[in-house]
Formats: structure tokens, C-alpha cells, sequence
């Protein structure tokens, strides 16, 4: 209940916010931790500079980090604000996939026309996929049988 009541303010510096969860949030915390960033854009700092903080940070936290993009269309970001590091959707999508990955994490986009892309739909997919798979060489021994028998 307590997100509902934040408001959207503040940079891409993200490197300044992933050291701030993790010095001061995470301090003297064991447990295996989740952190989300939702986030409309590319991080300030550059993408190698990024990948390889966090794969070093994740591994000594036991931290998974995991992105939300959401894609805005041209025009419609109010804020005024012009971003120090500018990136197309597609370069930025990927930034964050490389990024991800370095953080053992999940990547989601979307935006306001619907789901983009997200490895949680593409691993239920998968398995569903599998599963099809499985079922349809099951039918097909069981016909095989009826056809001995």
C-alpha cells in the first residue's frame, strides 16, 4: 500500500541509487534480496559501467535485479527535464537486457499499448510450450499402443 502513495521524482542516476540500496538499504541483511527498478529510460552512466557494478554487487549481496521499462511514447514524457545520456527505445531495452543479466534478473517492457516483452511470459511460454510437446509424443505412444493391441 505504502508505493501507492510515492510520487515519481528524481534522475537516471542510477549507479548513486544501486549504491544507496545496497550501502545503506541492504547493510547487514543475509537473506537472498529482490530489487526492482522501474524505470522510462537509460541509466546515465554507461552500460559495461553498469553491468559490471551490479554482477560484483549481486554476488556479494545474493541480490537479483530486475527491470520494469516502461516505453513512452515520443512526446508524451512532461517532465522537461532532459536526460544526461539519451538512447533510442530499442538501445535502451538492450542496455537494460545486458544489464540484466549481469544481475542474474528478469527484464519486462511494456507500455501503454500492452506487454512488450518479459522473460516471465517467455519462460511461461517455454514451458507451456514443453508442455505440448510432452503431450502430443504421450498421444502418440498411446495410439501406437491402441494399434498393437
Amino acid at each position: 500500500r505504502w508505493v501507492l502513495s510515492l510520487e515519481c521524482k528524481g534522475s537516471r542516476n542510477f549507479l548513486g541509487a544501486l549504491r544507496r540500496a545496497v550501502e545503506v538499504d541492504f547493510k547487514d541483511k543475509h537473506k537472498s534480496q529482490g530489487l526492482y527498478l522501474l524505470t522510462t529510460g537509460i541509466p546515465d552512466q554507461e552500460t559495461h559501467t553498469v553491468s559490471a557494478y551490479v554482477a560484483e554487487v549481486c554476488r556479494g549481496f545474493d541480490l537479483q535485479l530486475h527491470v520494469c521499462l516502461f516505453s513512452v511514447t515520443k512526446g508524451t514524457e512532461g517532465s522537461g527535464i532532459v536526460p544526461a545520456r539519451y538512447a533510442s527505445p530499442r538501445e535502451t531495452a538492450s542496455a537494460f537486457k545486458e544489464i540484466v543479466r549481469a544481475a542474474n534478473g528478469r527484464f519486462h517492457c511494456f507500455g501503454e499499448a500492452g506487454i512488450f516483452e518479459s522473460d516471465d511470459i517467455a519462460s511461461i511460454i517455454s514451458e507451456m510450450e514443453k508442455a505440448k510437446n510432452y503431450s502430443q509424443k504421450c498421444a502418440f505412444l498411446v495410439e501406437a499402443l491402441k494399434q498393437r493391441s
